[in-house]
C-alpha cells in the first residue's frame, strides 16, 4: 500500500524519511505526485511551451552560432535591438544577460534564426 500525500512538499518529505503530519481525505499517494511529474515533463507539447516563453534565451554559444549561421555581424544585431555592439559581445560570451525589453527583443531575433536554422538550434534552446 502506498502512503498518501497532500503535495510534493509532502512527497519530498516523503522520500526523504521524513514523517507526515496527519494525512486528510485529498490526499494522492507519492505514486501519483511522480506519475503527474513525470507526465509534465515528458509531454512535448510542454516541454516546447517552456522553450518558447517570450523571453527564453538559448545558452551564449547557441546565440552566437545562430547569429553566425544567419551571416549577421554583432553590430547588425546590436542595431536590430537598440543596443551597443559590445553588448551583444557579452551576450554572446555568457558574461551578461539582456534585461527585460532587450531581452524580449533578443529572444524574438533569436527564435527566427532558429526558424531560419534548425540544425544550429538543435544544441539547446532553452537557458533563460
Amino acid at each position: 500500500m502506498t502512503t498518501p500525500v497532500r503535495d510534493l512538499g509532502s512527497a519530498v518529505s516523503l522520500a526523504a524519511g521524513q514523517a507526515l503530519p496527519e494525512q486528510r481525505s485529498n490526499d494522492v499517494s507519492f505514486r501519483e505526485v511522480l506519475d503527474r511529474m513525470e507526465a509534465v515533463m515528458s509531454d512535448p507539447l510542454r516541454r516546447v511551451d517552456a522553450l518558447v516563453d517570450a523571453d527564453t534565451l538559448p545558452p551564449p554559444h547557441i546565440r552566437q552560432q545562430l547569429r553566425i549561421a544567419a551571416n549577421l555581424t554583432q553590430a547588425e544585431v546590436a542595431e536590430a535591438i537598440g543596443v551597443q555592439r559590445l553588448a551583444v559581445v557579452r551576450w554572446e560570451a555568457g558574461q551578461t544577460q539582456p534585461h527585460r525589453g532587450n531581452r524580449l527583443k533578443y529572444a524574438q531575433l533569436l527564435r527566427r534564426l532558429a526558424e531560419e536554422h534548425p540544425s544550429v538550434a538543435q544544441g539547446g534552446l532553452g537557458e533563460g
